[in-house]
């Protein structure tokens, strides 16, 4: 068949391409980023959508030509003013939809999520819950997809998890009562294809691992699959929790917000005796998740997602006080002695030292905020290497310090070389 995939470089979207191809089918992925599709699929021919501007039926008509059936992928767990949940969830699948009928593509499969019911109360739930019954009051053969909490690597919430699973010390929300189902992406992709291969596909499915399980046994369960023993956790009181999200909301990047926590509140649990049905097999428990041959990488990884921040902000704050003792915070006299031991006077000491500190200052900020930072790493890196030039020529005996205080300039270059390599990172 010749599939029309949206949000094919989604996590989940991206993997349904992979499936797909194997399976000798013709997928067409839907992308805002052309040139990045046709990068990961040379030989595919993907097409230009957007789903924040495409909410006529008259957008989508063109672009299923010669299409078999449609695997609607795109979802977001923030909303943004420039991707709205009303249009990405909701008003762009409903017109896609509609095309469907029109131009004649009978088989269509909608990943939305657990929880997207009569129960909803969220945004993300509830425009989720809209494109979901379209869908199903129109005469297509359609599946609705609600997946629970998915593992992938790859993914962002399960980066989360994983996270949160290897911190030496990880602070739940309210203990990590909060009941979840997990389910491995792999489960997810082979429940997508045999709805789109099957004739008479269920019209919705839970999409659920084996087990309902605590938050709090989830997390334990990764931890001892990185083979890092047992989950050490400290409660966080729910208002407390509540609070912090309305300031986490506002950090760039965050999937922490009011409405994340109330839909984790909720739980995310259902049978998973359809989805077996449908694999014809049970779906693999939570405590397979990390292969062996993989554990090392993905430890690495989850470990790296809470150390690179600890150290780029342990770093910001060496040079923002660093900046705060030279702009008087150490004594200003104390200051030009040491300049003037490294033969500078009078205006050519205060431009150096208001020059340098103003310098600690910029960078210190810069690693702080939500920008690619490699630009601040190399600046930074440039900086204390002029530094240490310096000492090292008009004080060098401060190489022998009992403090250290130039020797301590060799872990900083250390960490901003990494924390660089880090940020090129695609």
């Amino acid at each position: 068949m010749r599939i029309l995939v949206t949000g094919a470089t989604g996590f989940i979207g991206g993997a349904v391409v992979d499936a797909l191809l194997a399976r000798g089918h013709v997928p067409v992925p839907a992308v805002r980023d052309v040139a990045a599709a046709k990068r990961r699929w040379p030989t595919l021919q993907p097409v230009a959508v957007d789903f924040a501007r495409d909410t006529r039926r008259s957008a989508w008509s063109p672009r299923l030509a010669g299409v078999d059936a449609v695997v609607n992928a795109v979802g977001i767990l923030r909303e943004s003013a420039v991707q709205p949940f009303d249009a990405l969830h909701d008003a762009t699948p409903r017109a896609l939809f509609d095309a469907c009928v029109d131009a004649g593509v009978r088989r269509v499969v909608q990943v939305s999520a657990l929880g997207a019911d009569d129960a909803a109360a969220s945004r993300y739930h509830l425009s989720k819950r809209a494109a979901d019954r379209h869908l199903l009051s129109l005469p297509l053969q359609a599946t609705v997809v609600q997946p629970s909490v998915v593992f992938a690597p790859q993914g962002a919430s399960a980066g989360m998890f994983l996270m949160l699973a290897t911190l030496p010390l990880a602070a739940l929300p309210g203990g990590g009562v909060q009941k979840v189902a997990p389910v491995h992406l792999d489960d997810v992709i082979e429940a997508i294809v045999r709805a789109l291969e099957s004739d008479a596909p269920p019209r919705m499915l839970a999409v659920v691992g084996p087990e309902c399980m605590s938050l709090r046994d989830y997390l334990d369960t990764l931890r001892r699959g990185l083979a890092l023993g047992p989950l050490r956790a400290v409660r966080v009181p729910m208002p407390l929790v509540r609070w912090s999200a309305r300031l986490m909301q506002h950090l760039p990047g965050s999937l922490v917000e009011p409405e994340t926590i109330a839909m984790l509140e909720r739980g995310n649990c259902a049978p998973a005796d359809d989805l077996a049905a449908l694999l014809g097999r049970p779906p693999r428990a939570a405590n397979t998740f990390v292969l062996s041959a993989t554990r090392a990488m993905t430890r690495r990884d989850a470990q790296l997602r809470w150390a690179s921040p600890l150290l780029r902000v342990s770093l910001a704050i060496v040079f923002l006080v660093t900046a705060a003792l030279s702009f008087g915070l150490y004594p200003v006299e104390r200051s030009y002695a040491l300049l003037a031991d490294a033969g500078l006077h009078g205006a050519a000491a205060t431009l150096a030292l208001y020059a340098g500190a103003t310098l600690d200052l910029a960078l210190g900020i810069a690693m702080l905020l939500p920008i690619r930072r490699g630009a601040v790493y190399l600046a930074a890196i440039a900086l204390i290497l002029g530094y240490t030039a310096i000492i090292s020529v008009a004080l060098p005996a401060f190489w022998l310090h009992p403090f250290g205080p130039v020797l301590k300039n060799l872990p900083i270059l250390a960490a901003l070389v990494l924390l660089h390599a880090l940020d090129r990172r695609p």
